[in-house]
């Protein structure tokens, strides 16, 4: 009965989804589009801007230029840039508390997903002064428009710029969880190839295996769209033409804007046909050990396909037949087993770890229990997982 409701509920939900009201963000693109936002600020007559980030992007100075641009358009700007990985509670409230008492009319985003989530969890306060973070968990608990948000991703992972999800942390409870509301989808995008030339080869490694991630489970889920399915078939695509190059040589500017591309088009398709249970032990992971959401994914990722079975043969057979590992005579589970082999090899190549470090064998009855009020009922995975399941799942990541 259970399995029942929830695939009832997803099927809801899925039709429910035509009527919603979404939107994809204004692109700015190409090498040097940064520069070019101060200018579109002040034309939507902002005079004072929120800039979420954290200390590791302004210690190298990488928003300097835009900053100058800033000053010579006449854009006052106060910075925030304490966001951790995984944000918490506690940073939105002090980026909140930034932004209400410079007057700000704006936010900008600039970072990974962690300033993105951050931003988007200001946003959503701003939009709603009357409920707290925790009280806008879940689903359409904002409705409300947000101030103009502005997303300027320094990383080709999370695709939270093209997404209705903010993910928050915790640190009280060690419980992660999303927002998800089509009103946190940010008005304005930037894909700035030249943000991401100097990411470290590991980061690149991890968020490059996060949104392939995004792409693989928005396909094998049962909510797509044709939109969601070209979307995430293009990143899949991208992702094995173009991830190791830029792990192994950063300076090429076609495959990071390629890898730009890529996770922004798995951001769409998952923000339309959401994620599954490889995101939901990842969150557990990040709120109880502070284990990076993008290594997170890229280390649970090959484990739950193949824990799927015969349940994702099919949509894995096409991504393989996609990127051209395949032989004629293969049949459909071959081919799903050649695709997650794919997987796990370039993950091994980039020297992303095979299991989760640090697991306490007391902690994964909760972690089990939040994995599945995340993933049940909202997510439309191709196969729901009992308690049973996901423990096994969690044994087979821990060291």
């Amino acid at each position: 009965m259970y399995k029942l409701y929830c695939r009832t509920f997803q099927r809801s939900m899925k039709f429910a989804s035509f009527i919603l009201p979404w939107r994809k963000p204004e692109l700015l693109k190409g090498e040097n589009s940064l520069l070019k936002l101060p200018h579109l600020i002040k034309s939507l007559q902002i005079e004072n801007v929120l800039i979420v980030t954290d200390t590791g992007i302004t210690s190298i100075g990488l928003m300097d230029p835009f900053l100058q641009r800033l000053r010579e358009e006449g854009v006052n700007f106060f910075i925030y840039d304490k966001t951790v990985p995984n944000p918490t509670i506690d940073n939105i409230e002090e980026a909140l508390q930034l932004y209400q008492e410079n007057h700000c009319q704006g936010i900008v985003a600039f970072g990974g997903g962690s300033p993105m989530d951050c931003a988007k969890g200001v946003g959503a306060r701003v939009a709603k002064p009357g409920k707290s973070i925790p009280q806008m968990k879940g689903i359409f608990k904002v409705m409300k428009k947000l101030p103009p948000l502005f997303a300027i991703p320094t990383t080709a992972g999370t695709g939270s710029e093209a997404t209705l999800a903010a993910v928050v942390s915790n640190s009280k409870t060690h419980e992660k969880y999303a927002i998800m509301d089509t009103s946190l989808i940010p008005h304005y995008a930037v894909l700035d190839p030249l943000l991401t030339v100097k990411l470290p080869p590991h980061i690149t490694a991890a968020t490059g295996i996060d949104a392939l991630t995004h792409a693989v489970e928005a396909y094998i889920g049962k909510s797509n769209t044709n939109e969601t399915i070209e979307c995430s078939r293009k990143a899949v695509k991208l992702i094995f033409e173009n991830l190791y190059e830029a792990y192994s040589n950063g300076s090429n500017i076609t495959a990071r804007k390629n890898m730009q591309t890529a996770a922004y088009l798995a951001g769409i398709a998952f923000t339309r046909a959401y994620v599954g249970n490889v995101h939901a032990i990842a969150h557990t992971l990040g709120g109880f050990y502070a284990v990076p959401h993008g290594l997170a994914n890229a280390i649970v990722l090959p484990y739950v396909l193949e824990y799927y079975g015969d349940s994702v043969h099919k949509p894995l057979a096409e991504l393989a037949d996609l990127i051209g590992i395949c032989e004629l005579s293969d049949s459909e589970e071959k081919k799903a087993k050649k695709f997650i082999d794919a997987i796990k090899k370039l993950s091994e190549e980039m020297k992303i770890p095979k299991k989760v470090s640090g697991i306490v064998e007391d902690d994964i009855p909760l972690m089990v229990d939040r994995a599945l009020k995340e993933a049940n009922p909202l997510y439309p995975v191709p196969k729901i997982l009992s308690e049973k399941e996901m423990i096994e799942l969690y044994q087979l990541i821990k060291e």
